[in-house]
């Protein structure tokens, strides 16, 4: 029962797809979703012409807990780049890449950092 479910993960999975939708509206296709490793997870693989997108969605219910591209820490960077790594390991070529953060807070506003770090 999808009610069940803890509500910051059903805002989570909303602010997942309405990313996707978004960043396909602005030319972009998905390539796959919540790709999970050992090394962590990515919200979304996008393909922008020959660039591979590693997209962290991040959904923020108000400000006072800081914009999205700051709930981005190191750690949480290195988790990224290590989960790109192991996704980019099952593929023949590897594509110029890039990591880009999408921020949607409570009133669907988006925030599309592109090449974030």
């Amino acid at each position: 029962m999808e009610r069940s479910r803890p509500r910051h993960l059903r805002n989570g999975e909303a602010a997942e797809e309405r990313a996707r939708r978004w960043l396909e509206r602005q030319g972009m296709r998905l390539v796959t979703r919540n790709y999970r490793c050992k090394a962590g997870e990515i919200d979304l693989v996008m393909q922008e012409g020959a660039t591979l997108v590693f997209v962290e969605v991040r959904y923020r219910s108000h400000q006072g807990f800081g914009s999205a591209a700051e709930s981005v820490t190191p750690a949480k960077q290195q988790r990224l780049r290590r989960a790109a790594n192991h996704y980019l390991q099952r593929l023949s070529r590897i594509p110029p890449c890039r990591f880009d953060i999408v921020g949607i807070d409570a009133a669907n506003r988006i925030d599309w950092i592109r090449d974030a770090f």
